[in-house]
């Protein structure tokens, strides 16, 4: 089973992306490039995914 992390080696600001990329195995920089897209569409409530995103999906874990 797969599991949701933030990335530690793939990560800009808080390794979302990256952990997603991971996750869905697509590129992240796909991934940011639809966020910035979507930010510019709706500031606040894809800001506010984005914190609450951070705060829910664990680390990911050294090895």
């Amino acid at each position: 089973m797969k599991k949701l992390y933030r990335s530690n080696s793939e990560k800009m600001v808080g390794g979302i992306f990256g952990g997603l990329a991971s996750y869905f195995q697509v590129d992240a920089t796909i991934l940011r490039l639809i966020f910035v897209i979507l930010l510019f569409m709706s500031f606040f409530t894809v800001s506010l995914l984005y914190v609450v995103a951070l705060y829910i999906i664990p680390k990911e874990r050294e090895m």
